[in-house]
């Protein structure tokens, strides 16, 4: 916590279900004995060049915090910051439909916002929704033997990195855009129908660091099958083309010191599972009992539902990720 605020100090509260101690996706506030409400935001700027499809990025992405804690979006708040002065507002227009699309998309409402003026784009919402407490997931809680699903393919960063040096061709831009923009609703409306212990979203951090947020919460191990990874088209060829973004870089030094290599391990797949996702998966500890049929529910709606591991114990010296 004294990362994210730099040292200061905040109170806690005993209705905060879930605050800044794990790194959670959302913050939960408890009102009542059957309800609780979710809280995120998140905004960025373009990672591609139609605004409309960047405003749906943008909003995909900020509705997957609420998803990742199995709860349901309800209202959302525009964040905007755009160079009225430098660009036509028909560009600012097509960015707001886009995300207009996505939240009616998740069945919620769009209230309000907020807009400044900026320099560089940026567009992102802020996001509330509703869960049961007894049906909350955080990143809390997974135990030895749980399976790890992961819901989207990999491969988002270096290949919006292949795009920016105008190497990438069309079928690897199509495949991501099309990822980048699918909802993670299956969070809300499939997962809390089973033994889900821990859920988080795959985005910055990688897939990597956000099973390592995982295991610290819980104190827990992972074992990770590099043959198992779902990818992107071409995903593979970029990094090895070296099309790697500086936080791409940034999470394979900082989470290196927990990761275990296989020697069999390609290069290629050693960047991958450390690549900054934009709008990724959910990454969920189910019980081993459950994992086919949690996969089979989520395949159903024409999700991708990708068994890539186990949770494992841990040692006294490390919560260790071995990728083999």
């Amino acid at each position: 916590m004294d990362d994210i605020l730099c040292g200061v100090q905040i109170k806690g509260h005993p209705n905060l279900l879930v605050g800044l101690d794990h790194h959670d996706d959302s913050a939960v506030y408890q009102l009542r004995e059957d309800l609780a409400v979710v809280q995120s935001l998140d905004f960025f700027t373009p990672i591609v060049d139609d605004p409309f499809t960047f405003g749906q990025i943008a909003a995909a992405n900020a509705l997957s915090d609420i998803y990742a804690m199995g709860a349901t979006p309800v209202t959302a708040l525009n964040i905007v910051g755009f160079p009225v002065d430098r660009m036509d507002k028909d560009i600012l227009k097509a960015i707001l439909q886009g995300g207009i699309s996505k939240v009616e998309e998740a069945g919620a409402t769009l209230v309000g916002g907020h807009s400044i003026k900026d320099d560089e784009v940026k567009y992102g919402l802020s996001v509330t929704g509703t869960v049961h407490p007894d049906q909350l997931i955080s990143n809390q809680g997974a135990r030895v033997g749980d399976r790890l699903i992961l819901t989207k393919a990999l491969g988002t960063g270096i290949i919006a990195t292949a795009l920016k040096q105008q190497r990438a061709g069309d079928e690897e831009i199509k495949a991501m855009t099309a990822s980048m923009t699918a909802l993670n609703r299956v969070g809300g409306e499939i997962i809390p129908r089973f033994k889900v212990h821990a859920m988080t979203d795959v985005t910055g951090y990688g897939l990597i660091g956000h099973l390592m947020e995982i295991l610290d919460a819980s104190d827990v191990a992972a074992e990770l099958d590099s043959s198992a990874l779902p990818l992107l088209p071409r995903a593979r060829h970029w990094a090895d083309e070296g099309a790697l973004p500086g936080g791409l870089k940034a999470n394979r030094k900082y989470y290196s010191k927990w990761i275990h290599f296989s020697d069999s391990v390609p290069e290629s797949l050693r960047w991958l599972v450390c690549d900054p996702q934009t709008s990724g998966g959910l990454l969920i500890c189910v019980a081993e009992s459950d994992a086919a049929n949690l996969s089979a529910a989520i395949q159903a709606t024409g999700t991708l539902a990708q068994d890539i591991g186990v949770i494992q114990e841990s040692t006294e010296a490390t919560l260790a990720i071995t990728l083999r």
